[in-house]
């Protein structure tokens, strides 16, 4: 697993309080069709993403995610390489919580629960390609050098 960071999730009650919050701060959207509020970072990305939705997504309950829940994310250059990314997480103690797999959005994901509790997700995101440098933006690299 390289050392970084793609995405940082976070579980909210209200999506657009949320967002107005980020956005007193001088933060600007990305562009996000698919019901998330992005906020694109050096080198990560911000994602607001309903709590219900992200325990659904997750396969916990709401009550087991708390106050503040959410996720580190760790985008991946393939689809393949989810999974094997969880088995070696699995590996080293980890707890998965939903296998690799196929996702309505056309992407591949996965979840794990560290030994200290924290929740990854581990994904492969075609529309959004990494940087030469392993860097993540919302809506992608593509060809262009970059990180």
């Amino acid at each position: 697993m390289e050392q970084r960071i793609s995405l940082i999730t976070l579980g909210v009650p209200d999506m657009e309080q949320a967002a107005a919050f980020y956005e007193a701060l001088g933060w600007q959207r990305a562009e996000s069709p698919d019901g998330v509020i992005a906020f694109d970072l050096i080198s990560q990305t911000l994602g607001l993403y309903p709590l219900a939705a992200l325990a659904e997504d997750i396969g916990l309950p709401v009550e087991d995610l708390g106050t503040g829940a959410m996720t580190l994310s760790h985008n991946t250059r393939s689809a393949a390489d989810v999974a094997t990314l969880l088995a070696k997480a699995e590996a080293a103690g980890a707890s998965v919580l939903r296998p690799a797999g196929e996702v309505f959005w056309g992407g591949t994901i996965g979840y794990f629960r560290a030994p200290d509790g924290h929740i990854w997700e581990i994904a492969h995101n075609p529309f959004s390609p990494l940087s030469d440098a392993g860097a993540f933006r919302w809506n992608g690299y593509g060809t262009e050098a970059g990180g």
